[in-house]
């Protein structure tokens, strides 16, 4: 009885936080950074007097219509639900990991234990997404992480053990809770991704709330082109229903384990290799 009481006691505390929290992860205070293609059907077009977006190119985007999606049931009252529920407890009994995660961060660079980057949500509306910081101070803010060429020069040594095992993520719970993020969706596009928006439009798949994971996450992920992973979210939109969350969601546990299975065989390789050398 007591266990539950404790429990009540900090879900009325974490829902009053997000309560207060979630105006400022919507830049409601800040006018001028609020999308202007917010609700809207888009296109982009190229244009070198545009400073230089994610994508390398030069150009902006213009509205060509509005959006048309229209919640269902289970996304606007289930998937809600769902979504309150495993952040909740996900939040609760990670807790241990965030504490060891943030004083290792903080050891290790020194500066901002959490990276807060301006990303696309439902409708295009912008929000502040959470990580954990994996880039070194000095690395650019809002690049997409394959435009970085070397980003290895930027990452830092707990930023490397905490990227192999998907880890940075984790604070993304909490944009859940909040109500800015789902469990299951396309993933968030930085803001300035402006090809990605633009492809995503044709399945509305930017019509929906971002989420912590994905069809096209479990479908290749860093190694898809917009136009792939647009045409993997838009079939989630399609599909979308409790089938197709727990598909997902089962679908990136078996992408997380192979992962680091991967990673674990890719050093032992070394090791061997390195022994070989020293003999």
């Amino acid at each position: 009885m007591l266990f539950l009481w404790i429990l009540c006691a900090i879900a009325l505390l974490m829902t009053t936080l997000a309560l207060i929290k979630r105006p400022g992860y919507l830049y409601k205070g800040e006018p001028l950074e609020q999308n202007p293609m917010q609700g809207k059907k888009v296109r982009f077009v190229e244009d070198e007097s545009d400073p230089v977006n994610a994508d390398g190119l030069h150009g902006h985007l213009v509205a060509v219509g509005e959006t048309t999606h229209k919640a269902c049931l289970y996304e606007t009252f289930v998937k809600r639900f769902l979504d309150i529920l495993f952040s909740f407890f996900g939040l609760v009994a990670l807790s241990p990991i965030y504490l060891i995660l943030i004083i290792w961060i903080f050891i290790d660079d020194p500066g901002p234990v959490f990276f807060k980057q301006k990303r696309v949500g439902q409708d295009k509306r912008y929000f502040k997404i959470h990580k954990f910081r994996t880039m070194k101070m000095n690395a650019p803010h809002d690049v997409a992480t394959h435009c970085l060429g070397d980003s290895e020069q930027y990452t830092t040594r707990a930023g490397r053990f905490i990227r192999a095992h998907s880890l940075d993520e984790l604070p993304q719970i909490w944009d859940i809770f909040v109500g800015n993020m789902s469990v299951i969706g396309p993933r968030p596009v930085i803001w300035n991704e402006d090809m990605l928006i633009v492809e995503r439009d044709r399945w509305e798949a930017n019509d929906i709330k971002p989420g912590l994971t994905g069809w096209a996450q479990i479908n290749g992920r860093d190694i898809l082109t917009s136009a792939e992973k647009a045409e993997f979210d838009g079939e989630y939109v399609r599909k979308m229903g409790l089938r197709m969350d727990v598909r997902c969601f089962l679908g990136s546990l078996t992408v997380v384990f192979k992962k680091d299975m991967s990673t674990k065989n890719n050093r032992a390789s070394a090791d061997k290799g390195d022994t070989h050398k020293i003999a």
